[in-house]
């Protein structure tokens, strides 16, 4: 990892002053780096000393930062790991132009990799998010969104970069099409979990663990998990109150919310369902070679359930 920090602060290198400012004030900012880190522990788990690891380790890292940085414009963000987001301190347009940039440079650095199954899936990968990003525009404020569109969001829009990460260790070490597709499944199955999880502590986290603010989603008019499980069985009153907020994007009434929320054991059944993902990944995890890599990656996958920010 230390060296993949120091791949992503040598290609940052630009003439542009404000480019390189906002895109080291975002990249900076503590996240979890855990798209790079599933490269490289799916790399070991291989044997796969290849040392474009690190390269396509910064690639997957660069393409989620350009992710956030449209994201928080689209979503009018003010809160990222506990500091301002990048929208609210430089503007909307330096944001959005700088996550061009971190695309573009992604690609570049694709091309230096020479490897047009890399190209192939990291471009697909970066497609199919875009597009998650247009559905989730297109059912902000829709209280009647079904579970099933609501897991073809998350699944473009988080799991796939999850995918492609954990996908490109066996391209790069030349295995086989069922060891890819092993690799493939843990990364989506992780991403998926890892995202309910996030829209669970929306409604039940702490602020300061999050380093956002709490009920965003429910003010940006998003329907997440845990709202869809409550609309099934909350009253007929209470289902007219989320249906009203969401539809308005009205946090007003989030303490209510929360106690129905509570009421009706949404968390708890949105928690079963990303247990059901993190098995998934477990499972996968279990039939690639038994090392310490793997061991680590079953961890991870066990361990999400803990997760609180």
């Amino acid at each position: 990892m230390h060296r993949v920090d120091q791949v992503i602060s040598e290609r940052l290198t630009t003439e542009v002053p404000l480019v390189r400012e906002v895109a080291q004030y975002i990249i900076s900012a503590g996240g979890k780096r855990l798209r790079p880190a599933l490269l490289l522990l799916m790399s070991g788990a291989l044997n796969n000393h290849n040392t474009h690891r690190h390269t396509l380790a910064a690639v997957v890292e660069f393409i989620h930062t350009a992710t956030l940085l449209h994201d928080d414009v689209v979503d009018e963000s003010t809160l990222r790991r506990g500091r301002e987001t990048a929208n609210e301190r430089f503007g909307n347009a330096a944001s959005v132009l700088v996550g061009d940039f971190l695309y573009s440079r992604a690609f570049q650095m694709m091309v230096d990799v020479n490897n047009m199954r890399v190209m192939q899936v990291l471009s697909d990968a970066t497609n199919v998010i875009a597009e998650g990003e247009v559905l989730q525009l297109m059912n902000m404020r829709d209280a009647s969104l079904s579970e099933a569109n609501y897991l073809r969001v998350i699944r473009s829009k988080t799991a796939k970069l999850f995918e492609a990460s954990a996908r490109l260790a066996p391209i790069l070490a030349g295995a086989d099409v069922q060891t890819e597709e092993v690799c493939a499944t843990y990364g989506q199955a992780l991403g998926t979990a890892f995202q309910v999880i996030d829209d669970v502590l929306d409604y039940e986290g702490k602020a300061e663990e999050l380093g956002k603010n709490l009920g965003d989603d429910l003010r940006e008019g998003k329907v997440t998990l845990p709202i869809i499980c409550a609309l099934k069985t909350a009253s007929a009153p209470q289902q007219r109150l989320i249906r009203h907020a969401i539809e308005r994007g009205d946090s007003a009434h989030l303490d209510d919310i929360l106690a129905i929320i509570l009421e009706t054991g949404a968390l708890d059944t949105a928690r079963a369902s990303a247990m059901a993902e993190a098995q998934r990944a477990a499972d996968a995890a279990r039939q690639l070679p038994n090392n310490e890599y793997s061991a680590a990656l079953l961890a991870l996958a066990t361990g999400l359930m803990g997760r609180r920010s």
